[in-house]
């Protein structure tokens, strides 16, 4: 009787690897037959353009054109008329006040309207007309494209040397753009003047632990499991919307994003890392702040499917990073 019970158990094994495999062998014909071969860059003839501080419509530059400003600000937004003056507020001050210290120092801040169903762009707008449009300005997309769609959108008509992607919600504190700086700089030489410094709440783990459900924490801790697996090693926190990037990284990493939603930032650095583009993480403050778009369970399951996606669809080529510099 014993041999024939490892006989059973041994068939049993087979099957289960045999449909394991087929599974597998499902999973990545699905991931490269749904996979957009090129990156979303396209954008409508609305979307070309912003209202200047007269209510003019004048052409947003292109990425590709040289920098004119020191640094450019990009500020994803959905829905965020309440939160959105808050953050402007800060940053506004705390920019002004480095321009005043310093006359040389020259910013842009583009809030990208994500499109939103609320008043966002009217808001942002406010400030275009307080500050002038050479500082802020307004890009409103017709349709919601997602959180990295929107920032990728700011990205490819910015003016900065250096472009700082930076949430809504001013959930970091906008003067540790300091910190991110220094971050930059410590990555002297840059290749092909190329780095990223990523904001990292790494550092405040511990403290969330003890204020998370267990099963948030369970979802964090695997999502983390995922982004190490298959994606990115090196960088303990990925999530952190606070990113300094030089124009050229901006370029380079942008032109072959794929993702549009919330997990747009592991396939930024995970271009990044193919690239051999160098990447410093740095401790940030950070706050919690209410009003957050994720949905825990539903968004996280989506960033799962789509890192797992996201791997499979550049092994099997359906996805492609290039690997030197296009020209307008």
């Amino acid at each position: 009787a014993l041999p024939i019970c490892a006989m059973d158990v041994c068939e049993a094994l087979q099957l289960l690897s045999a449909l394991a495999a087929s599974l597998l062998t499902l999973v990545v014909v699905i991931a490269h037959v749904t996979a957009s071969k090129m990156p979303n860059l396209h954008c409508k003839e609305e979307e070309r353009l912003f209202e200047n501080s007269s209510g003019n419509k004048e052409a947003f530059p292109s990425i590709h054109d040289p920098a004119s400003k020191e640094l450019t600000v990009v500020v994803p937004s959905y829905n965020e008329e309440e939160r959105l003056p808050l953050m402007m507020d800060e940053a506004l001050e705390y920019l002004e006040k480095r321009q005043a210290q310093m006359s040389s120092f020259t910013y842009e801040v583009i809030v990208v309207d994500d499109g939103s169903k609320d008043q966002t762009s009217k808001v942002a707008v406010r400030y275009c007309k307080q500050y002038g449009s050479d500082k802020v300005r307004v890009l409103t997309l017709v349709e919601n494209r997602g959180k990295g769609g929107a920032v990728r959108m700011g990205v490819l008509c910015s003016r900065g040397e250096q472009i700082l992607m930076a949430d809504a919600d001013g959930a970091t504190k906008f003067s540790d753009l300091d910190k991110v700086e220094t971050g930059l700089r410590t990555l002297k030489p840059w290749p092909d003047q190329m780095a990223i410094a990523c904001g990292s709440r790494a550092h405040l783990e511990k403290t969330s632990i003890a204020e998370r459900s267990v099963f948030r924490t369970f979802l964090m801790y695997g999502f983390h499991f995922l982004v190490w697996f298959l994606c990115v090693r090196g960088v303990r926190d990925t999530q952190c919307g606070f990113k300094l990037l030089t124009r050229k990284a901006a370029l380079r990493t942008f032109s072959s994003l794929h993702i549009d939603r919330w997990a747009f930032d592991v396939e930024l650095l995970y271009i990044a890392q193919c690239l051999k583009i160098p990447i410093a993480e740095v401790a940030v403050n950070w706050t919690e702040i209410e009003g957050s778009k994720l949905v825990p369970f539903w968004s996280w399951l989506q960033m799962g499917r789509d890192l797992l996606f996201l791997r499979l669809r550049y092994m099997t080529g359906a996805w492609r990073i290039e690997t030197s510099e296009k020209t307008k």
